[in-house]
């Protein structure tokens, strides 16, 4: 009954510990999705007008 019991008890332990990895990986992708999009919306817009009047070819 004791090897019974410290297995159980060695699983509950990793079964918390497994959640609490999941839940900082969850908070740090959060922060990641955040921080990236603060760089989207911080690049500049190009003016409208010139945007698509020039191709450049070289051949």
């Amino acid at each position: 009954m004791d090897i019974a019991g410290a297995q159980l008890s060695s699983v509950a332990s990793m079964t918390t510990q497994s959640d609490a990895s999941v839940a900082v990986l969850k908070k740090t992708m959060d922060i990641q999705k955040q921080t990236a999009m603060q760089l989207i919306e911080a690049i500049p817009q190009p003016p409208s007008a010139t945007v698509g009047q020039n191709i450049n070819i070289k051949v």
